[in-house]
């Protein structure tokens, strides 16, 4: 439930919508995204959060990072960090929740509403806390993937649940091809 007049903030976990919107075959067009929200109420701040490879000389992230920071999009990022596990597979790591739950903290007392982009349950004491100061705190992820992506304890502490593939129709894209046009016309003509 939003109210016209009331004051929101969006707080989007990217490595963990990205995954949600991924499992139920869909991509976030987030121009729309952010008119549909804008729309639901008196859209203040729409924080984005992800960790970034530095060393990589291209990052398949770039592009949506530095297009959201250009339309509207208050962009957080740090530097991932990389490691090798102990079977000697390469890993990254490169945990947003702390800034995010911080930032959320901060912007309380200037909103009304907050929504999380996020099924991890480890905001719950955040969104519990929220709520103590008396922002009503709506949660985006979905139930409708195998695994469900958002946690249950998660889901039982918002005030309201938003189901990420009931939003498909306004703020969904087709999944954009891995692979290029002229990639895909090369592996088909060489067959």
């Amino acid at each position: 439930m939003f109210y016209k007049d009331e004051r929101l903030a969006l707080f989007i976990d990217g490595s963990n919508l990205y995954a949600a919107a991924k499992s139920l075959g869909f991509d976030i067009d987030y121009k729309l995204l952010r008119a549909e929200f804008m729309r639901r109420g008196k859209l203040l701040r729409a924080f984005y959060y992800t960790a970034l490879l530095e060393n990589d000389e291209y990052s398949p992230i770039r592009p949506l990072v530095d297009w959201l920071h250009y339309n509207g999009f208050t962009m957080v990022t740090k530097a991932a960090k990389e490691y090798t596990d102990s079977q000697g597979r390469r890993k990254v790591k490169g945990n947003m929740d702390i800034e995010l739950a911080v930032n959320a903290m901060e912007l309380a007392p200037h909103v009304d509403h907050i929504v999380l982009f996020s099924g991890d349950g480890d905001f719950r004491p955040l969104v519990e806390s929220l709520q103590r100061q008396g922002v009503r705190v709506s949660v985006v992820s979905t139930i409708r993937s195998q695994p469900p992506m958002i946690s249950d304890e998660l889901r039982r502490q918002a005030d309201n649940f938003i189901e990420l593939d009931g939003l498909r129709e306004v703020i969904g894209r087709p999944p954009r091809d891995p692979m290029p046009e002229r990639e895909r016309e090369e592996e088909f003509t060489a067959k």
